[in-house]
């Protein structure tokens, strides 16, 4: 019972082992099948998809690929069914005729992934070879004292098939006078020997034919023959013997072709041609025969060719001496060869990418490597490695595997191109090194939004520019490439003057060109500021702005504007001016006032007389535009004098505008009555009397003298209300600058009149903004200069101080009015 349950306990371990084996198998991706030799070219190994557990549909999206250790590519994977099949016609004897199993490894590579998998398959072998002697026909030599029970060695047949299909037993046929025994060799090989059974008479026969038949295992059963012929000789005391009974010889891989690497040496102690001992090769392999040859008088074994350890590390021969009775004796001679370092790492890409996002996180496969070393030993380890300046590290994996890896992010826009040189060597002595190249591109990824060539951008603009006009070109560039760095402009939104910007300025969305919708007026708008936004074109898109500032600039696009003298009225007496004849030179008569609405030297304005009735009597100051007298008026003068004034800018070119005064020199009411009148008579209609218009100007001018006369009375009495103060009027507020000329009536002729006794009245359409003043000299300023501040405060109240005029208290020298 007791014995029971252990059998059962080691059944369980052996059945975990098992599972455990087959789990740790497929964790590590190794599959194992196999199948027979010379099978035709697309015949089934295994179900591959299946046992890794891979449908159809991943099959056709990933990317699959089989490696075979070698230069022939035995297997394939057949793309829709996912099974491995058979490339090549695969011959056993040929791949594996040194190895009692014949596995062929590859690995299926998963490109997609940077996953390999394992894969072993067993070549069986199949009777498809029948055993071979060397030679078709051998002769033995042998002596008629030859006792019974002596045993010659025979040629051994050689099968290449391995198992039941290899070389089984031999047969012999012939004579009775032999008989054939086996023999089992070191290393469990058959080895056929000749046995004496009765005595040989070499009267009765001088020779002896016999068959030698190898036979395999197969099914049907493959044969080989070889005759053998027997020759009796005399007699013949001594056969040869060797020095050695074994040979062992240890020569390098690298050891020159023709070198003589051992030599055998057997003695006969007979004399004569039966003391001449040869050499010859017993058996040898086919492999042997073209690596080593014999020298049969001399009994040297010299290289044929160069050795390869990786090849084959050990050859035995058997070398067979014989004199020239025939007899012999055999010896063996085993040669090692030991390993040299030569042959260098090989480094094979199992899979590899050509393209790398530069944001793939840390860690990301890049390629699938091979390194394999032919030699042995020290010689066959390999280690591998990177250049240092490279963001990729080494992986090392099983079965002599490693991952190229990133080490760190990437950076396109810094490195957009690596050649990653993997390095291996070997641990031999001189180092043997090789080296692979990987090519890798960084792909782009929109991290870098369009950087603008200049902070900010500002412009000149002249205005009245065409529409369509070229404002300034703004440049941005995007370190990403392609689609990532295509930058494309547009406006920020905003308005001007109530407009929206867009009606004002647009850009051009591929070359950034600013471009003016509209003439621009400086006197409307001076300076524009806007937003321009740069955008690259990836998903999802980066921007920038930038602020310009565009300036108009200004051109002399306006003539002068002339305030006073307003533009001549239908009547003809508009725009009279009243110079006393007694005026000395000097003085003042009027004031030409002009505006230019342009800026800078296009709005500087200078005043010149261009046409007047009597030259050099008046002239006019270029910067003021104040009309004076040039002389004092003679007696021969003429009492209406018409003047020209032209008021011109500094632009380039100039533009000016004209002003026209007409000035009445008086000495009293009546000859300023006479002169208006005069001029009222020529400037009236026909079919109207110009009795009636003098008649409307006297009735005006005594209205006016009226009012002026009840004003004085008014004054006076509010003086007298407000003796206690020092200073009857306040410093003028100048409230009348600015009142535009269209309030003023146009009474020019009633003006004239009163400026010749020292005050003048101006009659507004607004009667809250009529003005009083009195002047301090007998010449008539059109624009009073300021008055000092110690004047006296308006006598009109407190309620409009701006409104009213103040009066200057200097005695006038002309007469009162009566």
């Amino acid at each position: 019972m007791c014995a029971a349950g252990r059998r059962w306990g080691r059944r369980q371990r052996a059945l975990l082992w098992a599972v455990l084996l087959a789990a740790w198998e497929a964790a590590w991706g190794q599959l194992r099948y196999s199948v027979p030799e010379e099978m035709p070219k697309g015949s089934f190994v295994g179900d591959v998809a299946k046992d890794l557990g891979l449908q159809q549909l991943e099959l056709g999206d990933r990317g699959f690929q089989i490696v075979s250790e070698g230069r022939t590519q035995y297997f394939a994977l057949h793309g829709k069914t996912g099974h491995l099949v058979t490339a090549e016609r695969i011959d056993r004897e040929q791949l594996c005729r040194l190895v009692e199993k014949c596995v062929l490894r590859c690995e299926l590579i998963v490109e997609g992934e940077m996953k390999f998998y394992e894969i072993e398959v067993e070549i069986t072998d199949i009777d498809d070879n029948a055993p071979t002697f060397r030679e078709a026909e051998t002769e033995l030599r042998m002596i008629e004292t030859t006792a019974p029970g002596s045993r010659f060695p025979l040629p051994d047949a050689h099968d290449p098939d391995s198992g039941r299909n290899s070389l089984q037993s031999y047969e012999l046929s012939g004579d009775e006078h032999f008989s054939l025994a086996v023999q089992a060799g070191p290393g469990g090989d058959q080895r056929p020997e000749l046995v004496l059974v009765k005595a040989l008479d070499r009267e009765e026969a001088a020779f002896h034919e016999l068959v030698l038949r190898a036979m395999d295992g197969g099914d049907p059963a493959r044969t080989g023959t070889a005759r053998i012929r027997v020759t009796v000789l005399d007699a013949n005391d001594n056969a040869p013997v060797f020095s050695q009974a074994e040979y062992t010889v240890r020569v390098p891989e690298d050891v020159p072709v023709g070198s003589v690497l051992v030599t055998v040496t057997a003695t006969d102690a007979d004399v004569g041609p039966n003391g001449h001992v040869k050499y010859s090769l017993k058996k040898v392999s086919d492999m042997a025969s073209d690596i080593f040859r014999l020298d049969y008088e001399t009994g040297q074994i010299r290289l044929l060719r160069s050795l390869d350890f990786e090849e084959g590390n050990s050859y035995e021969l058997e070398v067979q001496a014989y004199d020239g009775g025939g007899l012999l004796d055999t010896t063996k001679v085993t040669i090692s060869v030991t390993d040299v370092n030569d042959n260098m790492p090989e480094i094979s890409v199992r899979s590899v990418i050509s393209e790398i996002s530069e944001d793939a996180p840390s860690g990301t496969v890049v390629a699938l490597l091979h390194v394999h070393d032919r030699d042995s030993g020290a010689n066959g380890e390999v280690r591998c490695s990177l250049d240092k300046d490279v963001p990729f590290r080494l992986q090392s994996s099983q079965s002599s595997y490693y991952r190229v890896v990133t080490a760190r992010e990437l950076d396109r826009e810094q490195v957009s191109e690596y050649n990653v040189t993997v390095r291996a060597a070997d641990g031999g002595s001189p180092s043997l090194q090789s080296s692979a190249v990987l090519a890798l591109r960084v792909l782009d990824v929109n991290d870098n939004a369009p950087v603008f060539l200049e902070e900010r951008y500002s412009a000149r603009l002249a205005e009245n520019n065409a529409a369509g006009a070229l404002v300034l070109t703004v440049r941005a560039t995007d370190a990403d490439w392609g689609q990532n760095a295509r930058v494309r402009y547009r406006l920020a939104e905003g308005r001007v003057r109530g407009a929206p910007l867009s009606s004002y300025v647009s850009v051009q969305a591929e070359t950034g060109a600013l471009y003016a919708l509209r003439s621009l007026d400086y006197e409307q708008l001076r300076e524009l500021q806007l937003c321009v936004r740069a955008e690259d074109g990836g998903a999802p898109a980066l921007s920038s702005n930038v602020s310009v500032r565009l300036q108009i600039v200004d051109e002399n696009d306006n003539a002068p504007q002339v305030l006073y003298p307003p533009a001549a009225a239908a009547a003809a007496w508009s725009g009279v001016e009243l110079a006393p004849r007694r005026s000395e030179a000097g003085a003042l008569v009027a004031k030409v006032v002009a505006v230019d609405a342009d800026a800078g030297q296009n709005a500087w304005l200078s005043y010149e007389l261009a046409k007047a009735t009597e030259p050099g009597l008046f002239r006019v100051g270029p910067h003021s535009g104040e009309v004076r007298t040039a002389r004092s008026p003679l007696a021969r003068d003429a009492a209406r004098h018409s003047l020209v004034v032209l008021v011109r800018d500094h632009g380039r070119p100039a533009l000016s505008a004209t002003a026209t005064l007409s000035v009445v020199l008086a000495e009293s009411v009546a000859e300023l009555l006479a002169e208006l009148g005069s001029a009222a008579h020529e400037a009236a209609a026909p079919g109207e009397p110009a009795a009636s218009l003098t008649r409307w100007l006297v009735l005006a001018v005594a209205a006016v003298s009226c009012l002026f006369v009840a004003f004085l009375l008014l004054l006076l009495a509010l003086r007298l209300r407000r003796c206690h103060r020092q200073q009857l009027l306040p410093p003028d507020s100048g409230a009348s600058r600015g009142v535009p000329v269209s309030h003023f009536v146009g009474i020019d002729g009633v003006r004239a009149f009163l400026q010749s006794y020292a005050h003048d009245v101006s009659l507004t359409a607004d009667s809250r903004k009529s003005h009083l003043r009195f002047s301090a000299a007998s010449c008539c300023d059109t624009l009073p200069a300021r008055p000092p501040p110690d004047e006296p405060a308006p006598l009109l109240g407190d309620e409009d101080p701006a409104g009213v005029l103040p009066v200057d208290p200097a005695p006038s020298s002309n007469p009162s009015v009566p």
